[in-house]
């Protein structure tokens, strides 16, 4: 894609993800890598009503090289596309659900969701939960490259997750699935439940 169409492709997934709740006001970024540069989403902006022209581009350690002033959390979109150079995308949200996870104390921090389903192994895997940082807090930068070169996927400590993908629709379909495995973890909270076993995740990591 040149660079107009992959501005383009943001703001669809902008309001894609903005009309189907998973994000609300002016919370969540989006990001794609384009050469050595990153284009991402503005800071104070609603994935709901973001244009093209607005977007701002970083480089690969999250400085604002043009456009807009870019997310407070650039620095986090450019530390995980270092850490993943198979990646071309990053989506954060704070998305009702994993948010909700994210609030919870006794999480396995490794892996914070248990295998409930395969698509949950297949386009997830593992999802490391990290600690609580304030939003724009740059000591969380090399904490989050060091987990994005094992996990695709990371939850952060009372605020909302973060996935990447080899391309935009891969990553917002891992946070989608993310989402949708948080809503099922609280659902059967204080029941019996049969989760995956290793063995059939591990089967199952990587596949799409």
């Amino acid at each position: 894609m040149n660079e107009d169409q992959l501005r383009d492709s943001v703001v669809a997934a902008a309001r894609s993800i903005f009309t189907r709740g998973l994000t609300h006001g002016s919370t969540g970024n989006i990001s794609v890598r384009f050469g050595e540069r990153i284009i991402i989403t503005p800071t104070g902006s609603s994935l709901g009503t973001v244009e093209s022209e607005e977007l701002a581009v970083i480089d690969a350690d999250g400085r604002h090289v043009d456009g807009n002033r870019p997310s407070k959390e650039a620095f986090l979109h450019a530390a995980v596309l270092r850490a993943r150079p198979q990646a071309g995308a990053v989506v954060h949200t704070h998305s009702t659900h994993a948010a909700a996870v994210s609030c919870l104390a006794g999480l396995d921090p490794s892996d914070a969701l248990p295998p409930l389903t395969a698509y949950f192994a297949m386009r997830v895997g593992s999802l490391p939960l990290l600690p609580y940082h304030a939003p724009g807090d740059r000591s969380l930068e090399e904490l989050a490259e060091t987990t994005a070169r094992k996990s695709q996927a990371m939850l952060l400590a009372n605020h909302g997750p973060v996935t990447s993908g080899h391309s935009l629709a891969a990553a917002i379909d891992a946070i989608e699935e993310l989402e949708e495995t948080a809503k099922l973890f609280l659902l059967l909270q204080g029941r019996n439940v049969r989760t995956l076993t290793p063995e059939e995740a591990a089967k199952l990591a990587g596949a799409k």
